[in-house]
């Protein structure tokens, strides 16, 4: 953890980049980060040379997000038209990974798979979407990509839809997933994030910032650096 700024906003980040220097960051070879658009337009602008991979699990995400939008709606319409509610208690089952999924789910997803619903529909281009990721070459993966968008986007489901045409939107910065050889994730990140929610929990007796980032750098196992402390003051 190098870094704290509050507030999560484009001159938070440019802050950040005056703190890191002009001559440290035209070095940057890699960065990694979401699809947060400050964060695209300020990373462009302040290391613009460095190769910017959109991380794997926030575009997962997405999907995630998508899905569960898909099969709660047509969780409410089975049971409007006096269906068999077939997705209920289904959410796990279409989220997790096949590989992850206990004996029971596995005999319970094969059941499901078996319906012609939306949901599964939407599953499925999910978990084809997964073959993305072992791509080596930046050309045929985005050979790939084109051709789930495609698909996607004549499969009349909407969410899904909406992912199809963020991934298309941001479809250079998907094969840079491949120009840094697939080596960059955000996922030790996400566990520092759990840490730093924990440690934002445990400091509501704080009263200025401050205290709270002091704090949260003890329990992250970092220390702030002199340098920069006291623009924090």
């Amino acid at each position: 953890l190098l870094w704290i700024g509050k507030e999560r906003k484009t001159k938070t980040l440019l802050r950040f980049f005056r703190w890191f220097g002009a001559e440290r960051s035209q070095q940057l070879r890699y960065i990694c980060s979401d699809m947060w658009k400050p964060y695209l337009k300020v990373i462009a602008k302040k290391a613009g040379q460095a190769v910017h991979v959109l991380d794997r699990f926030h575009i997962m995400a997405h999907f995630s997000k998508a899905l569960n939008e898909v099969r709660a709606g047509e969780v409410k319409e089975l049971k409007a038209k006096g269906y068999e509610p077939v997705l209920t208690k289904s959410r796990w089952l279409l989220l997790k990974r096949p590989e992850h999924l206990t004996d029971a789910q596995e005999s319970r997803l094969a059941e499901l798979l078996q319906y012609n619903l939306r949901s599964v529909r939407a599953y499925l281009l999910k978990e084809a979407f997964q073959f993305f990721w072992g791509y080596v070459s930046p050309y045929w993966a985005g050979q790939f990509l084109d051709r789930w968008c495609t698909k996607t986007m004549r499969s009349k489901i909407e969410p899904m839809k909406k992912v199809a045409r963020m991934l298309r939107g941001h479809r250079p910065l998907l094969l840079n997933w491949f120009r840094a050889r697939g080596q960059l994730s955000s996922g030790v990140v996400e566990g520092f994030n759990t840490k730093a929610k924990l440690t934002s929990r445990k400091s509501f007796g704080f009263r200025t910032y401050r205290g709270a980032e002091i704090a949260l750098y003890h329990a992250l196992g970092a220390l702030p650096q002199p340098e920069f402390t006291h623009r924090f003051c």
